[in-house]
């Protein structure tokens, strides 16, 4: 399942990049794909509170997607954006010499999507990023830099005895601070969260907790010692 963030360029953007991609959100609406009706209605006012279903469902248009482009790029309005783009100088970067990966989105196995999407709401304190088919058998819940994708199976893909004996993680996820991973910890520990592992200081200059979701995935939160 593809992240549906807006594409941008590693250059500074120009308007035919600009045309492509509004298009290429109009043709992810008309496909009906979930992802994408969470970054409309991040970026036009009109479909804010708005359903993933309802957005999807509703006229959009390629002037709605050249807009939502437009506020992308801090611009009320695609006329806005062109004159921009026109009176502004732009100092145009060497193309890259190599590839640079960007983000990664771990996906975890979950035999109930709506009980594992509350679970990172609730005690977690992530947000849901979108979710997809009904009944959902694909969802993305985030927080701040974290993004986790989340895939529906019948039954347990790792054997429960094994993965706790082994300590088999599904994902790793870091703070920049000692004191933000002892606040996490007890931000965690208030809400009720089931530990596998408690807050531990290790001799290679790090702190840790491991949390386990409903379906016993191991999460491991991470950050300096010090």
């Amino acid at each position: 399942m593809p992240t549906y963030d807006l594409i941008v360029e590693a250059h500074m953007p120009n308007l035919e990049n600009l045309k492509k991609q509004a298009k290429l959100i109009l043709r992810w609406h008309r496909e009906r794909h979930y992802p994408v009706a969470a970054q409309i209605r991040g970026h036009l006012p009109r479909f804010l509170n708005v359903p993933d279903s309802e957005i999807l469902a509703a006229s959009f248009t390629l002037s709605d997607a050249q807009e939502m482009i437009a506020r992308q790029q801090g611009f009320n309005s695609w006329k806005a954006l062109k004159t921009g783009l026109l009176t502004t100088t732009f100092k145009v970067k060497s193309p890259p010499s190599k590839a640079t990966v960007v983000s990664a989105e771990p996906q975890l196995f979950v035999t109930d999507i709506q009980r594992s999407c509350e679970f990172f709401r609730e005690k977690l304190g992530f947000s849901l990023v979108f979710s997809y088919g009904k009944p959902p058998y694909y969802a993305q819940v985030g927080r701040d830099g974290a993004r986790l994708n989340l895939k529906c199976v019948e039954q347990p893909v790792i054997e429960p005895t094994v993965r706790n004996r082994e300590e088999l993680l599904s994902v790793s996820m870091t703070v920049a601070t000692a004191d933000e991973i002892k606040l996490l910890f007890l931000e965690f520990q208030s809400a009720g969260v089931a530990f596998h592992q408690r807050l531990k200081k290790h001799p290679w200059g790090a702190k840790n907790f491991v949390v386990k979701d409903p379906d016993g995935n191991l999460l491991l939160f991470a950050g300096p010692a010090n």
